[in-house]
């Protein structure tokens, strides 16, 4: 399919508006197959055609599906699993010692996709019982398309999409086997929660959180719209709390509203603060 200059502009500032995407020059080469569910569900033949129906105001409907069919929604269990460790090894305990006293932790994933992100949260969670016992575990996901939110809330997946990422073990000890495909358990869905929202809008409630994870999602924003979703991301983010990014995203020259973590690459915590925890700092609390 051969793309027209102009209804490509159309079509990138509709995901803009929509989204807070970029449809940069390497995601071009997607656009007609992203589309082309589009496409044949209205009788589309070609990219121009699509422009022309986009001038309709009355075509809101069209839009919506135009911005849902060229989001990017890969995603798998504990997806990039080192930093899953790290997660699992620092930055909860590091939660753990300081809301000890009100056993309670909110956690955000903004840009949850599918699911698999939050519901391997909930596996780590599920999986130290002795630690967490007595807890409030509150995970929200959100994500700006509706039918990832859709996915997400049924926690049904394939066995395709069960396997990438998780081991033998945890699918059956977190999930149970359906005619429709592998249907996550009760013990891990009750942590969780779903809003569609996009990242550029006020968070959801609780409004901060203890860990906030926004993955693979900010690369697809241009300089201006990353430095308002960091805005987001930091007024969303306790002040001793942690941001999680995803693998070769950082802070670093995006903005001044977070410093890195000093537990890995992806891991960062507000700032101007410099609070003095023992977890991360035991010089300092042995004098």
């Amino acid at each position: 399919m051969e793309l027209n200059d102009a209804s490509i502009r159309i079509i990138a500032e509709l995901l803009a508006r929509k989204t807070g995407q970029e449809l940069t020059e390497n995601r071009l080469w997607r656009v007609p197959s992203a589309l082309s569910g589009v496409f044949r569900a209205r009788g589309i033949r070609n990219v121009d055609q699509l422009a022309c129906l986009l001038a309709d105001p009355d075509e809101s409907a069209l839009e919506n599906e135009v911005a849902e069919a060229l989001l990017n929604n890969e995603t798998y269990f504990f997806r990039d699993q080192p930093n899953f460790n790290t997660l699992a090894d620092t930055v909860l305990p590091d939660l753990a010692l300081k809301r000890s006293a009100s056993k309670r932790l909110s956690i955000w994933s903004a840009g949850c996709s599918t699911g698999q992100e939050v519901l391997s949260l909930a596996m780590i969670f599920a999986t130290q019982p002795n630690r967490w016992k007595g807890w409030l575990i509150d995970i929200v996901g959100t994500d700006v398309s509706k039918s990832a939110i859709e996915a997400a809330r049924q926690g049904l997946y394939s066995q395709f999409e069960i396997q990438r990422g998780i081991g033998v073990s945890q699918m059956l000890e977190f999930f149970i086997e359906t005619g429709a495909g592998w249907q996550a358990s009760d013990r891990i869905m009750s942590m969780l929660r779903f809003q569609q929202r996009n990242i550029l809008d006020a968070p959801p409630s609780p409004g901060r959180f203890d860990l906030v994870l926004c993955r693979n999602v900010l690369l697809y924003f241009d300089r201006a719209t990353r430095v308002r979703a960091f805005d987001r991301l930091a007024a969303a983010t306790a002040g001793d709390g942690w941001l999680m990014l995803g693998a070769g995203e950082t802070v670093v020259g995006q903005t001044e509203r977070f410093d890195p973590g000093d537990c890995g690459a992806s891991f960062f915590v507000p700032c101007p603060l410099r609070y003095a925890s023992a977890f991360r700092h035991p010089r300092s609390a042995a004098g």
